[in-house]
């Protein structure tokens, strides 16, 4: 018997994920199968799905190959009509034991090529929930699934289907499992995060949901949240950003761009002041808050002077860990019907800036940590991370999953030492 083989293009929640299948998968007894778990949020995503595809059939001749993801969801006609794939499943299918029961054994010609249902009629978040994903030291929790957000550049709502919510009562439950498995962090993850709630009784916000988990669970000795969009925090998220250390000071936020006119375009719901005060009042709030951001370059009409918000908001909100994205013409969304499309060459010198822009941010992050002592949760015996999630490399083996204080001597580009 062989392990199946998985492999993961794309976001953490997609990480998640194929963990929960590789559950599924070993549960069910599938063996001899490479199953690809596939991005959907560029042209250039499906596209490096496609070729990591050929190269694992290449890899592995003999086994059967499975395509899932949001690629696979949102155009399964392009993997059904390729030679390489035996199986095409969609985002729902894949978190479901049933789905891989059935496909124990020689599957092949036993079931349709296409496993693929309307993502849009899907009301719960899927049931299975993983204890423990990530390292021995931090485990990731999917409480939200789906997006209700329409952006003009995005495909994801697509794939992932509406906006669902995982009960409050579930994620508590599993957190003290991960806690009582040793885990010194948890990190909250979804696809709209700040949207949590919105469809579960009482409508509470993802405030409460961090409240709850920090009075639940008082053992729990860090909390994090991924990726938010700024416009959607509640009063209680501030409050626990003010008032609670266990939540780390440390947000991804989704900006996308610093113009207001392109942020329309976007349809985006927050204008460049929005992120700005949120900024302000965040560190505020939480003197040591660091922030990520994602932006994206090149988007349709975009001048140089539109460009420059974007750049000048790096600055304006202090932002230090960036995701750029240059734009991509996404068949099937509204943004690639839209005249004046940036010439390709000038996305990725706008691109490039914006890069630039980030690694000075982070420069001067790493070089203002000199002589400060933090807090480092291990990840392996050399490097650990900061509450503000920066890497620290150590010279002598650490406790791995242990949290230590470290006086910082030094930095890299990209990194602190202690």
């Amino acid at each position: 018997m062989t392990a199946p083989v998985f492999h993961t293009l794309g976001c953490r929640l997609n990480a998640y994920e194929t963990e929960a299948m590789r559950e599924l998968a070993g549960e069910a007894g599938i063996d001899n199968a490479v199953i690809v778990n596939t991005c959907a949020v560029t042209a250039e995503a499906v596209r490096k799905a496609r070729q990591e595809i050929r190269r694992l059939r290449r890899d592995h001749p003999e086994a059967r190959v499975i395509v899932t993801g949001c690629a696979a969801q949102t155009e399964p006609e392009t993997f059904r009509d390729m030679a390489e794939v035996d199986l095409v499943i969609g985002n729902t299918e894949k978190m479901q034991p049933a789905t891989w029961a059935g496909l124990a054994g020689d599957f092949i010609g036993q079931t349709e090529k296409v496993m693929v249902d309307d993502i849009m009629s899907v009301t719960e978040t899927a049931g299975h929930l993983i204890d423990g994903f990530g390292t021995r030291s931090r485990a990731y929790v999917q409480v939200q699934n789906g997006c209700d957000h329409r952006c003009t550049f995005c495909i994801i709502p697509y794939g992932r289907g509406n906006s669902r919510s995982v009960p409050a009562g579930v994620v508590v439950d599993q957190i003290k499992r991960l806690v009582d498995r040793g885990y010194n962090e948890v990190v909250l993850t979804g696809v709209d995060l700040t949207s949590w709630g919105a469809d579960l009784p009482g409508l509470p916000r993802l405030g409460d949901l961090v409240m709850r988990i920090l009075k639940l669970v008082p053992d729990l000795p860090r909390l994090r949240i991924s990726s938010i969009d700024s416009i959607e925090v509640d009063e209680n998220l501030m409050q626990a950003i003010a008032r609670e250390p266990r939540l780390m000071p440390h947000l991804h936020l989704s900006l996308q761009h610093g113009d207001d006119m392109i942020l329309k375009r976007m349809k985006r719901r927050h204008l460049r002041d929005d992120a700005i005060r949120f900024a302000e009042e965040a560190r505020r709030l939480r003197p040591d808050m660091t922030f990520g951001a994602d932006i994206i370059a090149g988007f349709p009409t975009e001048t140089e002077e539109m460009f420059r918000n974007s750049l000048k908001l790096v600055e304006e909100c202090g932002l230090t860990w960036l995701h750029v994205f240059p734009y991509s013409r996404r068949p099937g969304t509204p943004a690639a019907k839209i005249p004046n499309q940036v010439n390709g060459n000038l996305i990725k010198d706008r691109a490039a800036r914006l890069r630039a822009a980030g690694a000075a941010r982070v420069r001067a992050h790493l070089a203002e940590q000199v002589g400060r002592t933090h807090k480092v949760l291990l990840e392996n015996p050399r490097m650990g991370r900061t509450e503000q999630f920066t890497e620290v490399t150590f010279a002598s083996d650490q406790p791995e999953g242990q949290i230590v204080t470290a006086r910082i001597t030094g930095h890299s580009t990209t990194q602190l030492s202690a």
